[in-house]
């Protein structure tokens, strides 16, 4: 990887327009999304069962319970996803060449005689080798082989489809395949599924994800290689690329953008330990100089309001932390502004601009470089639980409930305190018809004194009404209320005594149905929005950065996978197992692709196909296996001509593709010559025989 271009020349690290630029972007974000803060406050004490601080309770009122639906709804909404997207155990990213591949053949084949006699390179009608409309006609196999140029070096290759039966190679398909292979490898390596995972928490939480990557990361490989009788360790490093989790609170986007491509820029907030900032004069183009300086200045890092907030809701006792805020700004900068500053334009023009990553704590210029992403991007992407119009925020699950939480909160809190009342006695006492002086608490075996001469009752028990089943029904209303607004039906999370549509297997199918509509948008978004820009963006990387493997290049595109995992989940299996038992037709067995139907079927039930489907060799080799363990394989068969052969319906069974009577790997032949039979197969009546239908041959004369 090559190091990013410096724009900062004799740049002084203390200068104040560049400080004050970056500053100044992240006070214009931090007022533009002040709204969505207080959203995600709400957000998050719903999720926890927390009541705010301003909430005010009535001089009537005991009880201050908070019922956490909010809580199981997220959990059942965020445990969904996580079951679609990864229930695969791969990531829900695939490669594919685009239908027209640029630059690389969509077909190659072997050469042959035929082809060095052809004057046109598109060859001619009817040999097999037209050229699809787009394809590229070139003069050298390196010029449509793209990647793998090196691996077929030499070979007598042409450009084009073969004839039937002629070695023939797909190099866009192989360069997606093994483009496929790589991206996969490094997400695990790089441990995404665990970083994605944090991220859509949070989308369903406050309604926004954020990733950020990837970037290249030196790792070291641990390595162990034998010597003698011992092992030394040899560990070697190498460059990959890594995404990380980025929490909204800490990201600034521009507040006029609605998605990442139209943001003029970002800017993300870190909260640092010395260590880590230490740790940053070992990244390219850091200024260690200026890094020491903001350590011996000491920690600079103040509290925002809604971190107090959340410390103080939680019950945590705020510590004096030696933490750094360090303000990482991504976007473009004019030329003027940036020669204002005193950075470097050259080969910039007047009215140009710069893609800049810029880096500043405590007064101090820690990095200024140009982007080093090609294409350049901003590399974060950010993706919403639900889209929100006009707006780069989403919209999350406890948003989406927040009355429907508050109803269910007020009328349980009615319920209980009404019990209080409801299951004590409240005392009317005269006061006159007892002894002064006399204690009034109640209890079994009290004795009360009474006044002599005064008659009537001194001490009347008064019972309140029990209301507390009409709250209980507002509060199923409530939570009714929650499942329509979040699309999360209440028993996807376990609720038992479901009533009305949901008490047949129909109702409860249709149920969940209709909840996986809602899934589905929600899976959507993140295909759009995280996991095809997130797949691109280590596409770029390869072709930047990647220079270990050279036959991964080709005119590719990025396909997400999270929908039709949702299908996967609904209909996608029943529909294979459809299909299998219409193939079973013998008849129509021949035209479909029998083992991507059965690795397809095994995807659909969440089976890694690889650890269950053989290829083409180990079926054959069981097929001979379980041929040979089959006790009744060498069955004689019946004579020709025998009842067996024959029946009222041999026709029509072998019309229905299946005749039980027919010993298996045979047809019955028809000797009525109706045309029902198969020609060839079977005994030929002779003269005297049953069935002879043709004139007895005649004695020689």
């Amino acid at each position: 990887m090559s190091d990013p271009i410096d724009i900062s020349k004799d740049l002084d690290p203390e200068n104040s327009g560049i400080i004050s630029y970056v500053k100044e972007k992240q006070r214009e974000a931090e007022d533009g999304r002040q709204v969505h803060e207080q959203r995600w406050l709400t957000a998050y004490k719903n999720f926890r069962g927390i009541y705010d601080s301003t909430t005010q309770y009535t001089s009537t009122e005991k009880s201050k319970v908070f019922i956490k639906i909010t809580k199981t709804k997220v959990l059942a909404a965020f445990g969904q996803i996580i079951d679609i997207l990864f229930a695969n155990k791969k990531f829900p990213i695939t490669v594919e060449a685009t239908p027209v591949p640029e630059g690389i053949a969509e077909f190659a084949h072997l050469k042959t005689p035929l082809d060095e006699q052809e004057s046109s390179p598109y060859g001619f009608e009817g040999d097999g080798r037209e050229l699809p409309p787009g394809a590229t006609e070139a003069t050298s196999p390196l010029d449509y082989l793209g990647g793998l140029a090196s691996k077929y070096e030499g070979a007598p290759l042409a450009e084009g489809p073969s004839k039937t039966g002629e070695p023939q190679i797909s190099p866009a398909k192989e360069a997606a395949l093994k483009m496929e292979k790589v991206i996969q490898d490094q997400l695990t390596e790089s441990n995404s599924v665990s970083t994605i995972r944090d991220s859509i928490f949070e989308s369903v939480l406050l309604g926004t994800g954020v990733v950020k990557g990837p970037f290249t990361y030196n790792k070291t490989v641990h390595k162990w290689e034998k010597n003698g009788e011992d092992r030394d360790y040899t560990p070697y490093y190498k460059d990959v690329p890594k995404i990380e989790a980025v929490s909204c609170w800490d990201l600034y986007p521009d507040p006029m953008a609605t998605e990442v491509e139209d943001c003029d820029y970002v800017i993300q907030r870190h909260k640092m330990t010395r260590s880590q900032l230490r740790n940053l004069m070992n990244m390219p183009m850091f200024n260690a100089e200026a890094i020491m300086e903001v350590v011996s200045g000491g920690g600079n890092y103040t509290d925002k309001y809604y971190e107090s907030v959340i410390r103080d809701e939680d019950g945590v006792n705020q510590h004096s932390t030696d933490r750094f805020e360090v303000l990482e700004f991504w976007g473009c900068i004019d030329s003027t502004i940036m020669g204002d500053m005193g950075m470097d334009t050259e080969g910039i023009d007047e009215l140009g601009q710069i893609q800049a990553n810029i880096w500043i704590c405590g007064g101090q210029v820690l990095r200024a470089v140009a982007n080093p992403f090609i294409p350049m991007r901003i590399p974060y992407q950010m993706f919403p639980y639900e889209t929100s119009p006009y707006q780069i925020w989403g919209i999350g699950i406890p948003e989406n409930m927040e009355d429907a939480q508050m109803l269910m909160n007020g009328h349980v809190r009615m319920a209980i305190d009404n019990l209080s009342l409801a299951g004590n006695m409240v005392f009317d006492v005269d006061e006159t018809a007892l002894v002064p002086g006399q204690n009034y608490d109640i209890f079994p075996g009290k004795i009360f004194r009474r006044q002599s001469g005064v008659t009537g009752t001194a001490i009347n028990g008064l019972k309140f009404p029990n209301t507390a089943g009409e709250n209980i029904q507002m509060y199923d209303k409530a939570r009714q209320l929650a499942d329509e607004e979040t699309g999360i039906a209440s028993i996807m999370h376990g609720q038992t005594g479901v009533t009305g549509t949901g008490r047949t297997a129909a109702g409860l199918s249709m149920l969940l149905g209709s909840a996986g509509l809602s899934v589905k948008t929600v899976i959507k978004n993140i295909d759009d929005h995280l996991l095809k820009p997130l797949g691109e963006a280590f596409f770029q990387w390869n072709m930047q950065f990647n220079v270990d493997n050279l036959d991964i290049e080709g005119d590719l595109e990025i396909k997400p996978k999270g929908v039709a995992s949702v299908m996967q989940k609904e209909v996608r299996s029943q529909r294979l197992i459809a299909l299998l038992q219409t193939v079973a037709n013998p008849t129509l067995a021949p035209f479909i692709k029998i083992p991507n139907l059965i690795k397809e079927l095994a995807i659909s039930q969440d089976i890694d196909p690889d650890s269950l489907v053989n290829d083409m060799n180990q079926a054959q080799i069981y097929a001979e296996m379980l041929k040979g363990m089959q006790p009744n394989a060498q069955q004689p068969q019946p004579e020709s001509g025998s009842p067996q052969d024959l029946g009222p319906n041999t026709g029509q069974q072998q019309d229905m593709g299946a005749s039980p009577a027919v010993t298996a790997g045979t047809q019955p032949s028809d000797l009525t010559g109706s045309g029902n039979g198969t020609i060839g197969v079977g005994g030929v009546p002779t003269a005297g025989e049953s069935q002879f239908a043709g004139n007895a041959p005649q004695p020689p004369t």
